[in-house]
């Protein structure tokens, strides 16, 4: 397969209301941001909100349209509870999804917990811009994007306009 040498930058937001408040100490944002500092990408943001569907779109919005930051990983509010409002509101901002991420990961998590089909995260693109929804939970968040890593320069790369094929000769 052929894999882009570029870097690229991301940002991580962390949807909780606890932690928005500082009642909750955040494991999965910062997780998230040294395991993509350790794979070369380049951080340009990390910020908690709380669970609001307005603040998660606008948010999204500024970090595709106005940052034009690369990758963008939401962490928490995929679940089925009241307040878990990331999946829609990163449908109102997407413009393309792509299924296959958010396939990929509840496949692998099944393996692991059958609570994974609880799990409601998306993926998709916006402008230049590739969202992806992650669990909440440290262990979830590692293990998912574990599971994408591998497909993520080559992704950015075609979405940036990239010509190479996808696969290898």
């Amino acid at each position: 397969m052929t894999v882009s040498s570029e870097t690229y930058t991301f940002g991580v937001l962390t949807l909780s209301d606890k932690g928005s408040r500082g009642e909750r100490e955040d494991t999965s944002g910062p997780l998230l941001c040294e395991m993509l500092c350790r794979e070369g990408y380049v951080q340009i943001d990390y910020a908690v909100i709380p669970d609001r569907h307005d603040l998660i779109v606008g948010t999204l919005r500024d970090w595709a349209d106005e940052r034009g930051i690369d990758l963008i990983l939401t962490t928490g509010g995929t679940g089925v509870a009241p307040s878990d409002v990331t999946p829609e509101a990163t449908s109102e901002v997407v413009e393309r999804q792509i299924p296959g991420i958010a396939e990929a990961m509840r496949h692998a998590s099944l393996q692991k917990t059958p609570n994974a089909m609880l799990s409601r995260g998306i993926a998709g693109i916006r402008g230049n811009s590739l969202i992806i929804n992650l669990p909440g939970s440290r262990k979830a968040a590692r293990e998912n994007i574990e599971v994408v890593l591998p497909a993520l320069r080559h992704a950015l790369y075609k979405i940036k306009g990239g010509s190479r094929d996808c696969g290898a000769g």
